[in-house]
């Protein structure tokens, strides 16, 4: 199912975060100007594709969590381009019949997941913005593909740090967690300097500097920080971990790369 309303027309003379994202996993749909930026990152935070592949990574691993808990529903904000082992297909794997909303504010990245999603059955993208959770959640591609009732796993992955009001993201977080039914999931990963190997924030200033410079200021947070703002969720073990530590099969993971996720249970949702 594609979701037929139309994105704002692009501007390709800008880099955008769900490009140099994809560029990073090692995808194919991006421009000079997102390499050019994903380049710049790389020089900054020699780790940095390490740090995307780690958080696409765990992104299939807590697909799969959830899928095993009987999730079979998926709203994925600010899901950038569905390539490189994306939701629908790790979900489609384990159930045809699960439904997954995509929902994306970047225009080239919505019009991507449309050509990449046609034909493709119980996937939707919406061109909406994450921080106007009641546009999002009554979109046509939204509301029309997932049932309220149900139990839903909202995905929130490498996104929150964009938003950089501390209440705000406290606020987006309960309103998508409580708009589903009981058993309803949280995946959540977001970026932060709070880690106890201090490599791992080696040049993180530069970085920071290029994402403002790219247009997509990032705004890091302390675990504590992070914790608060997920305070409704019960936490699957490990908790709140690097996202290369979480549910990892390999003993030997390689360094912390600055960059949690959790995945928990909604805790006492009305419906």
């Amino acid at each position: 199912m594609i979701e037929p309303e139309s994105a704002a027309e692009p501007d390709l003379s800008l880099p955008s975060a769900a490009r140099v994202y994809d560029f990073l996993l090692g995808g194919g749909h991006n421009f000079a100007v997102d390499r050019a930026i994903a380049e710049r990152i790389i020089q900054a935070v020699p780790t940095a594709r390490e740090t995307a592949v780690a958080n696409r990574a765990f992104l299939g691993r807590a697909v799969r969590a959830c899928l095993d808990r009987g999730c079979r529903q998926f709203l994925d904000l600010g899901s950038g381009i569905p390539t490189v082992e994306p939701v629908h297909e790790i979900a489609h794997r384990c159930d045809p019949s699960a439904r997954i909303a995509y929902v994306d504010t970047d225009p080239v990245a919505v019009s991507i997941s449309r050509d990449l999603l046609a034909g493709v059955d119980r996937a939707t993208i919406t061109a909406a913005d994450l921080t106007d959770p009641e546009a999002v959640l009554s979109a046509p591609g939204v509301a029309g593909l997932l049932d309220p009732a149900e139990p839903t796993v909202v995905l929130a992955v490498s996104v929150l740090h964009y938003v950089g009001d501390d209440e705000l993201v406290a606020r987006l977080l309960d309103r998508y967690c409580s708009a589903f039914g009981p058993g309803s999931m949280l995946v959540f990963s977001h970026g932060s300097t709070d880690v106890d190997d201090p490599a791992a924030v080696t040049g993180t200033e530069g970085m920071l500097r290029l994402a403002r410079d790219s247009g997509h200021p990032i705004v890091p947070r302390d675990r504590a920080t992070l914790r608060r703002m997920t305070a409704g969720v019960d936490l699957l073990e490990p908790g709140l971990v690097d996202v290369s530590r979480w549910r990892v099969d390999d003993p030997d993971p390689g360094p912390v790369l600055g960059v949690y996720g959790l995945v928990g249970t909604v805790r006492g949702q009305s419906r």
